[in-house]
C-alpha cells in the first residue's frame, strides 16, 4: 500500500475506533445510571431488585474490561463491506441496532481467526490493529484468496509470542489461531480433552472456550458458574486475569487440595501412599473403616434406670446394626435407626420386669405411659448415651481418617496397606482430599449440629409467629398500609426469613464456600496428574458432565495420574468424550525445543514434540560448576536477569537455595530459565525425566543449565561454556 494511502487509512481507522470508544463510554454511563437506580431500590420486589442489581453489576464489569484492546481487527468481504472485531459487541441504537463492533465469539467473527489465503472464507482481507491505550498505532493487512495458497501470516502473533512476559497470562483474543479456534468453538455437550505439548496454548484455549460457552449459553452457565482446577496456587494466580479480561467473572479457581472448603493441606505423601490413595480400591478401605466403627460389645453393657437395670447385649446390637446398615442412610444418619432398635429392646425388657405380676398389654394406657417414662429416662441417661457413642459413634471425616492413619490395628481391620500409617493423622495431604470428600457422603452430616440448627430455625419461627399474633391482634389500631402488611405476614417461618440477612456474595464466592455446589462446566488443567479418586470429586461437582480437560500425558509426574484419558473418563462419560490435540508450540523457541525434544525421545519415544513457530537466535547453554561455585553462579544469573525486561526463574531439585521445583512451575512461562542440577532431577524417581522436561520448556527466550556431575546424555545438545561471560555473549 502506498505511504499516503496507508496514512489516510490509518487516520480513518483511528477515527472509527475513537467513535467506538465514544459509544462504549455512552453505554457505560447508561448502565451505571441504571445500576445506581437499582441500588436505591426504586420499584419491584426485593428479589426482583436483587436480580437486577446483580445483572447490572455484571454488565458494568463487562464494559469496564473492554477499554483495553476494544477493537483489534477488521474483516473485508469480497463485496467490500467492513466488519470490525473486538472484545465485546457494540450496536448503533439509532440505526436499527446495526452492529458497530462484533464480539470475537459471535459466529460472524470466526473468519477472522480461520481464514487463510487458501481458504478465505469469502473474505478479501484481514486487517489487524496495533493499539496503545485507546489509540490505533498502526495496522497490518493480509490479502486473502491468493492463488499461491500460502498459509496465514500473522505479525500480531509473532509480536505477542516474542514480547517479554509479565506477571500473568494474557488473553489471546486478538491472535487466536485456526486450530485453536476450532477447539474454542467446538459444540460438544460432554467432556473435551485438549492435549498438547509445552507451549501449545492449551490452557489459554480452554479459558477462551469457557468465555465462548458463557457467551453462547449465558443463562445456563451463569446460574451455576464454572470451576477451574489447576495444579498449584502460583498457576492459578498466573491465569486468574484471563477470564476477567474477557468480561467473565462467575468462575471459581481452585486446586485439587482446596476442593473441600475449610480444609488445610500441610503435608506431602510418599509416592506409594499417593498411589494407594489415588486408586479406586481405597473406596473399599473407607467403607470398611466406617463399618469397623459400628461395633458389637465384647460384654453386655449395663444401663441403670430408676426402677430397673437393663443390658445391651451383642445380639441386640447385631440386630440394630443390620437394620441401620440396611436403611441405606449414611453412617451418622443411620445412628437414629440403630438407636431406635436398641431403645425398643431395652424398653420392652424394662417394662416386662417392672410390670411383672400386675401389668399386661391389655392395659394399653398404663403400658404406653410406662414406655414414655422409660424413653424419657433413657434419653437423659449418660450411660446409655455413652453406650451409643461406643457402639455407633457420630463421626466426622477428619476424625475417622486421622484415627485410621495412626492405628495399625484399624488399618488392618479396614484391609488397608500399612504404607498409609503415619504419626500425625490430621496433617492432610492433597491425596487425602478426595478421601475426605468421599467420607462426607459415607458419613453424612453431623446430626447433632444439624439438629441444633433446626432448633434455632424453629425458635426464630416461633418468635416471628408471636410477632404476627401481636400485630394481627392490634389490627383495629392500624391504618390501611399497616393492615396490608399484617395480611402479608401469613406464616411465622415466612417472617423469620425476612429477619435473615440476604446472601449478597457473588456467585463465585458462594460456590467456592459450598462443598455441595453443582457447576455447569469444569475446566481441569494438568489433568494428567489427577488420580481416579480426584476424578470422583470433580464429577460429583459437575452432574452435567460438561468439562474441558487439559493435559499432556508425557508430562505426568504423579504415580496415581493418568496413563490414558479413556481410563479416567470412560467410567463417567462412556462415549461422551472427544479428543483434540494442539501441535504448534507458541512459547518455546526452536533452539530450546530441540534440546527438550531429545529428552522426550528418551522417556516417551512415541510422543511427537510440538513444532515451534519461531526461533529466537539464542542458543541454550550448559556450564559445569563445583559445589562451592554453585551459589555464586545462581546469583550471577539472577543479577543479570534482574537488569532485563521480563521474568526469570531458577528451577532445581528440592533443597537448592533460591530455586523452585519443576512441579511448582507447571503451566507457567518465563523469559529466562536456569535449570540447576538436572542430573539430580533425573534421579528423583521414575517421573524425574518428565520433571526435567517441564523445567526445560518453561523458557520463552533464554535457557541455561548448571550441573555438578556429568551432564545427562539427553542434554548434549546444549552449548558448553566455561564462564558466565560466555553465557552473556550467547544472548
Amino acid at each position: 500500500m502506498p505511504t499516503q494511502r496507508y496514512q489516510d487509512e490509518l487516520r480513518s481507522e483511528r477515527s472509527y475506533v475513537a467513535g467506538l470508544y465514544t459509544r462504549l463510554d455512552a453505554e457505560r454511563a447508561r448502565v451505571k445510571g441504571q445500576y445506581t437506580a437499582a441500588l436505591r431500590g426504586n420499584g419491584g420486589t426485593p428479589m426482583e431488585r436483587d436480580v437486577e442489581v446483580r445483572a447490572l453489576a455484571r454488565e458494568v464489569k463487562r464494559l469496564d474490561v473492554a477499554d483495553n484492546g476494544l477493537c483489534f481487527g477488521r474483516l473485508d468481504t469480497l463485496s467490500g463491506e467492513h466488519t470490525y472485531i473486538g472484545r465485546i459487541g457494540l450496536f448503533d441504537e439509532a440505526n436499527e441496532y446495526e452492529p458497530l463492533l462484533l464480539d470475537w465469539r459471535a459466529p460472524a467473527s470466526r473468519a477472522f481467526y480461520v481464514a487463510t489465503a487458501a481458504n478465505p472464507e469469502n473474505m478479501r482481507r484481514r486487517r489487524q490493529f496495533h493499539t496503545r491505550g485507546r489509540r490505533v498505532v498502526d495496522f497490518t493487512d493480509e490479502v486473502l484468496g491468493r492463488p499461491d495458497g500460502a498459509e496465514r501470516g500473522d505479525a500480531a502473533l509473532l509480536a505477542a509470542v516474542n514480547a517479554p512476559r509479565g506477571a500473568g497470562m494474557r488473553d489471546i483474543v486478538a491472535t487466536i489461531q485456526a486450530e485453536q479456534d476450532q477447539i474454542i468453538r467446538l459444540d460438544h455437550p460432554g467432556v473435551l480433552v485438549i492435549e498438547g505439548g509445552p507451549g501449545t496454548g492449551k490452557t489459554v484455549v480452554a479459558l477462551h472456550r469457557v468465555a465462548y460457552l458463557l457467551y453462547t449459553q449465558r443463562e445456563r452457565m451463569e446460574r451455576q458458574g464454572v470451576l477451574v482446577v489447576g495444579p498449584n496456587p502460583a498457576f492459578l494466580n498466573h491465569i486468574a486475569h484471563v477470564l476477567p479480561s474477557l468480561g467473565e467473572t462467575n468462575v471459581v479457581f481452585t486446586t485439587t487440595g482446596d476442593l473441600v472448603p475449610g480444609l488445610h493441606v500441610s503435608a506431602e505423601d510418599t509416592p506409594e501412599a499417593a498411589r494407594l490413595k489415588g486408586s479406586l480400591k481405597i473406596l473399599d478401605v473407607l467403607a470398611a473403616a466406617v463399618a469397623d466403627r459400628q461395633r458389637l460389645p465384647e460384654h453386655p453393657l449395663s444401663i441403670e434406670l430408676t426402677d430397673v437395670t437393663v443390658r445391651i447385649d451383642a445380639e441386640t446390637v447385631e440386630w440394630a446394626r443390620e437394620e441401620a446398615r440396611g436403611s441405606g442412610r449414611p453412617h451418622n444418619e443411620a445412628r437414629a435407626v440403630f438407636a431406635e432398635i436398641v431403645t425398643y429392646v431395652l424398653t420392652e425388657r424394662a417394662i416386662a420386669r417392672i410390670g411383672q405380676g400386675w401389668l399386661t398389654r391389655a392395659d394399653r394406657e398404663a403400658w404406653e405411659q410406662l414406655r414414655a417414662d422409660l424413653l424419657a429416662e433413657l434419653a437423659d441417661n449418660d450411660e446409655f448415651t455413652a453406650a451409643l457413642d461406643e457402639l455407633w459413634p457420630i463421626l466426622t471425616p477428619e476424625t475417622l481418617l486421622a484415627q485410621l492413619y495412626t492405628s495399625p490395628e484399624r488399618l488392618r481391620a479396614a484391609g488397608a496397606d500399612q504404607a498409609l500409617l503415619r504419626a500425625d493423622g490430621d496433617a492432610w495431604t492433597v491425596s487425602d482430599v478426595p478421601l475426605l470428600d468421599e467420607l462426607i457422603d459415607l458419613l453424612g452430616r453431623d446430626k447433632p449440629v444439624d439438629q441444633a440448627a433446626e432448633r434455632e430455625r424453629k425458635a426464630e419461627a416461633a418468635y416471628a409467629a408471636g410477632v404476627l399474633d401481636l400485630m394481627v391482634g392490634r389490627e383495629d389500631m392500624m391504618d390501611d398500609e399497616d393492615h396490608l402488611f399484617a395480611q402479608d405476614l401469613l406464616y411465622g417461618e415466612d417472617l423469620a426469613d425476612r429477619f435473615v440477612e440476604r446472601d449478597t456474595r457473588e456467585l463465585a464466592e458462594r460456590a467456592a464456600a459450598d462443598r455441595d455446589w453443582s457447576y455447569r462446566h469444569v475446566v481441569v488443567d494438568e489433568a494428567q496428574e489427577l488420580s481416579e479418586m480426584d476424578w470422583r470429586v470433580l464429577m460429583r461437582r459437575c452432574p452435567s458432565r460438561s468439562c474441558t480437560v487439559v493435559g499432556d500425558l508425557a508430562q505426568r509426574r504423579s504415580p496415581a495420574g493418568a496413563t490414558s484419558w479413556g481410563q479416567m473418563l470412560e467410567p463417567y462419560v462412556p462415549g461422551r468424550w472427544v479428543y483434540r490435540s494442539l501441535s504448534v508450540n507458541y512459547r518455546t523457541p526452536a533452539e530450546i525445543m530441540t534440546v527438550a525434544a531429545a529428552l522426550l525421545a528418551e522417556f516417551a519415544p512415541g510422543v511427537q514434540p510440538p513444532e515451534s513457530v519461531r526461533a529466537c537466535g539464542v542458543q541454550p547453554w550448559s556450564r559445569q560448576v563445583t559445589e562451592g561455585e554453585l551459589a555464586t553462579a545462581i546469583e550471577e544469573f539472577v543479577r543479570e536477569e534482574a537488569g532485563r525486561e521480563g521474568t526469570s526463574v531458577v528451577i532445581g531439585p528440592p533443597g537448592v537455595p533460591g530455586a523452585v521445583t519443576a512441579s511448582e512451575t507447571k503451566g507457567l512461562e518465563f523469559d529466562a530459565v536456569l535449570v540447576v542440577e538436572p542430573e539430580r532431577i533425573l534421579a528423583e524417581g521414575p517421573r524425574g525425566a518428565a520433571e526435567l522436561y517441564v523445567a526445560l520448556t518453561r523458557a520463552t527466550q533464554r535457557l541455561g543449565v548448571l550441573h555438578l556431575g556429568l551432564l545427562p546424555q539427553a542434554l548434549n545438545g546444549l552449548t558448553d561454556i566455561k564462564t558466565p561471560a560466555q553465557a552473556g555473549n550467547r544472548r
